[in-house]
């Protein structure tokens, strides 16, 4: 499970990089920068006001004086009001279009990572970072940021007035503020470790539930569920700790800072009244201070809760930029689109491994000509699948050479690489959505007439005809509402709409019952006319045609040749073919 350290309060590189995003909104931030001053002066100009009224207008029964006052207070409650509105939606306005722009870049570099890098990382965890992280950052821009400086500059510009007012009732007003600070100390840091610990379990369950929901149907045939729920449920219990720790806290500070600002208040009035008693100062001056008092020890109160909002940004800012930092596994993109690719490859010396110790491919060599077809076989786990996924960069070699028309395929485009090079895999995935969306994958120049014909070319059109809406059926996720037969079917018309110049079939064939694989046999024949193809397939039937078959056998290739003359080597194939027909030998 996930486990983190807890990060600096501010740490200017991740500012820096949050800065990055905010640069195409200087101007608003302006704009915001100019609103949070005026927010931060209109509190305390009220008591100063209150207390100019007190002396000069109603301690002089100056009628006329207090109607002008209360005018003008109105006036400054009305803009007040405005201004706080303005403020509040401008910096949520930012704070969710930054928010927006990093969650965009976020995504576009998590389809730019090769497949290692999710081979090692936990979706739940990457989920987490693209929305509760990223969720978590916005509430920096809308209550932590702006806040935060707007309470400083309040604090300030109260502060200032007091001491210009009475620097004798300003020092008896905060003598308990150092109580208040080292409360808020201890609440902020006490409240940041709990927050840690929530980030962590919340991370924690986001990966739980989406491997366990995703293979739910593991958990329900092995009938582990009381197991996993139990699982489920520890982790939901110190969710809870960590969350009911925090509110802990809240129910102990926010009780104690009141109580810590009620008695600077009482203070502040047990002074005050001697000092008017003994006219020392103006009864006017007193109120003002009561006023100041309460709008100086607000902000105090709320500075913690600011803090802890960044701090959790700074956090999630943290981890979201290590994520889009990661280079090592960024896919290297060429530049070459070549007008025409005639589908020749050649494999020289390669070697590959998942792991850099452990290769999966050793010295791998051979030549597949334009328009010829090769087959791969061999048991579980030989590397045949490896060597379509290296051809198509799905992962990069560790030494030797892939030339696609004598040209080193890391010098293509990559997406365009990959358009012509169509893949039938074994295990089909299929989207939530529409079968149109599914087939085209959202590829606009792919009009309905392709479809429509590359379908009937497969002979999935009859099936998709009697579904409800046709090619407008929603599959629901993962192709739930249809048979193992009909999603292999459509990955076949995926396939062919792109009109690639090389087909891939990865055991396309093998989870498709002998009725369905006879029907799209001529399909794929169809399919593989003109075209370069690679087959690996574990029914030897499927692959006697093949001018050339490859026989793997731990990452090495240990025959190669055709079915017959395979066959009359009396080899490895040989005993394959053997054990697989030997009920009918």
């Amino acid at each position: 499970m996930e486990k983190e350290k807890s990060e600096k309060v501010f740490e200017w590189k991740a500012v820096k990089k949050m800065a990055h995003f905010a640069k195409p909104y200087k101007k608003w931030f302006g704009l915001l920068v100019f609103l949070t001053i005026l927010v931060g002066l209109f509190g305390p100009i009220r008591p100063y006001l209150t207390e100019y009224t007190i002396n000069q207008h109603i301690a002089k029964g100056n009628f006329r004086g207090l109607l002008n006052f209360t005018i003008l207070m109105i006036v400054l409650i009305l803009m007040q009001a405005c201004v706080q509105y303005t403020h509040t939606y401008l910096s949520g306005w930012l704070g969710q279009s930054i928010v927006k722009d990093i969650r965009v870049a976020l995504y576009k570099h998590l389809i730019q990572l090769r497949l290692k890098f999710y081979d090692k990382t936990p979706i739940g965890r990457l989920v987490t970072r693209n929305v509760s992280d990223i969720e978590t950052l916005s509430n920096v821009f809308t209550e932590g940021m702006a806040a935060l400086i707007g309470d400083l500059l309040q604090i300030i510009f109260i502060l200032i007035l007091m001491f210009y007012s009475n620097w004798k009732l300003t020092l008896v007003s905060l003598s308990l503020l150092p109580l208040l600070l080292l409360s808020t100390y201890i609440f902020k840091e006490k409240v940041k470790k709990s927050f840690d610990e929530t980030r962590v379990a919340v991370a924690n369950m986001n990966t739980f539930v989406q491997e366990h929901v995703t293979g739910m149907n593991i958990v329900q045939i092995f009938g582990t569920e009381k197991t996993e729920y139990q699982k489920f449920e520890d982790l939901n219990r110190e969710h809870r700790r960590a969350q009911l720790r925090a509110v802990m806290y809240y129910s102990v500070y926010f009780p104690v800072a009141e109580v810590i600002a009620a008695g600077g208040t009482g203070l502040l009035v047990w002074y005050g009244a001697r000092e008017v008693m003994g006219n020392e100062i103006s009864l006017g001056t007193l109120v003002a201070f009561i006023m100041y008092i309460g709008l100086f020890f607000r902000p105090i109160r709320m500075i913690a809760d600011r803090f802890n909002t960044i701090q959790l940004g700074i956090v999630s800012t943290n981890r979201i930029f290590k994520l889009l930092d990661n280079q090592e596994d960024i896919q290297i993109n060429g530049t070459e689109k070549p007008k025409n690719i005639e589908g020749n490859i050649k494999f020289e010396n390669v070697n590959f491994g998942y792991n850099p110790e452990n290769l999966v491919l050793k010295n791998i060599s051979f030549e597949v000509q334009k328009g010829k077809t090769i087959a791969l076989v061999g048991a579980t786990g030989a590397g045949k699948s490896s060597i379509i996924n290296l051809l198509s960069r799905f992962y990069e070699i560790d030494s030797g050479n892939i030339l696609l028309d004598n040209q080193n395929i890391n010098t293509f485009d990559l997406p365009y690489l990959r358009e012509n090079i169509g893949v039938v895999l074994q295990d089909v995935f299929l989207f939530s959505g529409t079968i149109k969306d599914n087939i085209t994958l959202g590829n606009k120049n792919i009009s309905d007439e392709q479809i429509r014909n590359a379908a009937e070319l497969v002979g999935a059109l009859k099936f998709i005809e009697k579904l409800e809406g046709g090619f407008d059926y929603n599959v629901q996720e993962r192709g739930a509402t249809l048979s193992v037969g009909q999603r292999q079917l459509i990955s076949f018309v995926r396939a062919m709409v792109y009109n690639p110049k090389i087909i891939v079939l990865d055991e396309a064939t093998s989870s498709v019952d002998t009725e369905t694989e006879e029907m799209i046999q001529d399909a794929i024949t169809k399919l593989m006319t003109g075209r370069t193809s690679i087959v690996i397939a574990h029914r030897l039937s499927t692959i006697q045609k093949a001018e050339k078959i490859l026989v793997l056998n731990k990452g090495e290739i240990v025959e190669s040749g055709s079915h017959q003359d395979l066959l009359f080597q009396d080899g490895y194939y040989a005993n394959l073919y053997k054990m697989q027909y030997k009920s009918v030998l």
